[in-house]
């Protein structure tokens, strides 16, 4: 008897077992999975940091007050260390293995033309990368900018610029396709002034060298147009001042003005910029308020970054596709919802998608980066 009844309550023990496992495991499946590649090691770790904690500010937030219909969203981010092959492998690792709904953040062009194979067979939707490029705007149905693409950046630049008489224009550049790209559209921008920019190319990921110096030099501009990240633009600004050519300098977006500041400190100061979103400070901009408290309430210290400001404000828009995306979401129903969103105003920055429009973003401004390495418009 004794037997039976040790018997009896293992099987009572098997049983609970077996309907516990499956809560614990269908409870983790519950999280909405968003994928995101990003450098946070290497020379380009503080952007994918700034990226990815903008966002996770925003998903806290959410997750705080509840979720998605009741569902944690969990941001997965890999490190591809700036390597565009890592960026490609860490697409496919996301979209296959973690299951993601759809991928986000990705820290440029060169970082996200990998990730377009699996995003494309597996209609992933792919959403606001931090790039303007046409070579992402134009790869498939499944990509979702909120940004203004560059060649509208270099025309509210050059054309501010222009207007003022500053028309001899050299253009630090990469020698890839999205740098010549860049360069062109300075090149068709300063046509209506008659001019016609020099061309300072830069390999990616190399150093900056002395030769590239001496051709600023040599073109003497009115003015350095900067469309490369913070790193070759901080050491070509030091290298100029040190022989005392302290020329004006305007950039892209693209630099990451926090980064450009950390590098350069108070060099930085006069440094015109193009903003894709407002500036972090301006809070009477309901959305700008918003993510400002969302960072602080994610414990994040000091002032939130351009950057961090535009990853808040797209982690935005991406859960307004996800809650339109019905209860139990897909990457279709994402797709569907997202395509379906047409003007949406996320708190004074308005963004528009439809069936076949799916680059929303039209905020562009200018900026002057302050001595104490604040913005202001």
């Amino acid at each position: 008897m004794k037997k039976t009844s040790a018997i009896f309550v293992s099987a009572i023990a098997a049983l609970i077992s077996a309907i516990t496992l499956p809560s614990a495991s269908f409870a983790q499946a519950a999280d909405i999975v968003i994928g995101q590649s990003a450098p946070l090691s290497g020379a380009n770790a503080d952007f994918g940091k700034d990226i990815r904690a903008g966002a996770m500010a925003y998903f806290k937030q959410i997750n705080d007050a509840g979720g998605v219909n009741g569902r944690q969203i969990k941001l997965v981010t890999l490190d591809d260390k700036n390597d565009a092959k890592i960026a490609g492998e860490n697409a496919k690792k996301l979209v296959d293995d973690e299951r993601a709904l759809a991928l986000f953040g990705f820290a440029s062009a060169t970082l996200s033309l990998p990730a377009m194979p699996v995003v494309a067979e597996k209609r992933v939707p792919f959403f606001a990368p931090f790039t303007g490029a046409d070579t992402i705007r134009k790869q498939n149905d499944y990509v979702y900018t909120i940004r203004v693409s560059y060649t509208e950046e270099i025309d509210k630049l050059v054309n501010f610029w222009g207007s003022l008489g500053t028309t001899r224009i050299a253009v630090l550049h990469y020698d890839d396709q999205v740098g010549k790209q860049n360069f062109e559209s300075v090149a068709a921008a300063l046509r209506k002034f008659g001019k016609t920019p020099t061309s300072i190319a830069i390999k990616r990921n190399a150093d900056m060298n002395e030769d590239s110096v001496s051709q600023v030099i040599a073109a003497d501009p009115q003015m350095l147009l900067v469309t490369t990240l913070s790193a070759p633009a901080a050491k070509l600004i030091s290298s100029l001042q040190a022989r005392n050519k302290p020329y004006p300098v305007t950039s892209l977006s693209f630099v990451g003005v926090s980064q450009l500041t950390k590098l350069l400190g108070a060099q930085s100061a006069g440094i015109t910029v193009a903003l894709t979103v407002p500036a972090p400070r301006n809070v009477q901009i309901p959305v700008v308020k918003e993510c400002a408290d969302a960072w602080k309430d994610a414990g994040n210290s000091g002032a939130m970054s351009v950057t961090s400001l535009e990853a808040c404000i797209a982690a935005k828009v991406l859960v307004e596709g996800i809650k339109r995306a019905g209860k139990a979401p897909t990457r279709e129903s994402l797709q569907t919802a997202l395509s379906g969103l047409t003007k949406v105003d996320v708190g004074g920055f308005d963004v528009v998608f439809k069936p076949a429009y799916r680059h929303g973003g039209k905020f562009v401004d200018i900026a002057v980066i302050r001595l104490n390495g604040e913005l202001r418009s």
